[in-house]
């Protein structure tokens, strides 16, 4: 139903005409019970040894709003901005239902963002190496919409930000097309890796138009000018 928890946000009028947008759905065999005296080398579970096996469905979406261009040169956002829509309540079927937010400081300048309403607990990871802080809002607390019904979460800049200062990401990546046909055209992706000391892993996801025909053989992964093979 898009009536009741985050998928109300999936407004297509809004999600179609963002920069990027990505669905996705995975499937996968899950080992629901496992004989107790097998062993299992790397993690895996043969056929034979597995007792029971679940399918795990997991559908996925990614959207990336241009929020910089789209307001004038702020970094002020909300999700009313975005999706024209709030939040109202939590799915009834789910167990858990969950928004992030990014608040992690910029060189140690905390008091420069603010975001509201207060979450209602903040959690830290490490992220490529860099701790990362965000705050977590739960629709499943009761304490949530006491006094709104409406969740609409906003971040605001204290005083106006540099242009200039939008960070570049550890990761990115570009992708082009050149050559043209079957027998001469080429889709090459470049990933840069900007940190000055690490390594990281990467796994590529490539978007192919139904109309376009690849060939898994002539694949090349050219690292530091050397050919590097995949895993």
């Amino acid at each position: 139903s898009l009536q009741a928890g985050l998928a109300v946000l999936l407004k297509a009028e809004r999600l179609f005409h963002s920069s990027y947008h990505s669905q996705a759905v995975h499937i996968r065999p899950v080992c629901r019970v496992i004989h107790q005296f097998a062993q299992f080398p790397c993690g895996g579970f043969p056929d034979a040894s597995c007792l029971a096996v679940s399918w795990e469905l997991r559908q996925t979406l990614t959207v990336v709003f241009d929020t910089f261009s789209s307001g004038q040169g702020k970094k002020d956002w909300s999700l009313f901005k975005m999706f024209s829509r709030t939040l109202t309540d939590a799915c009834p079927l789910a167990s858990q239902s969950k928004v992030y937010v990014d608040i992690s400081p910029k060189n140690k300048e905390k008091e420069l963002l603010e975001v509201t309403p207060a979450p209602t607990s903040v959690h830290e990871a490490i992220v490529q190496g860099d701790k990362r802080t965000y705050a977590v809002y739960d629709l499943l607390s009761p304490s949530l919409f006491n006094t709104s019904r409406s969740l609409n979460v906003q971040l605001k800049w204290k005083r106006p930000q540099d242009s200039s200062e939008l960070p570049t990401p550890i990761l990115h990546a570009q992708r082009y097309v050149s050559g043209y046909g079957l027998q001469t055209g080429e889709i090459s992706t470049l990933i840069y890796n900007t940190h000055p000391y690490r390594a990281f892993p990467v796994i590529l996801l490539e978007t192919v138009p139904w109309y376009l025909r690849l060939y898994v053989h002539t694949l090349t992964i050219i690292t530091k000018g050397k050919e590097n093979k995949p895993s």
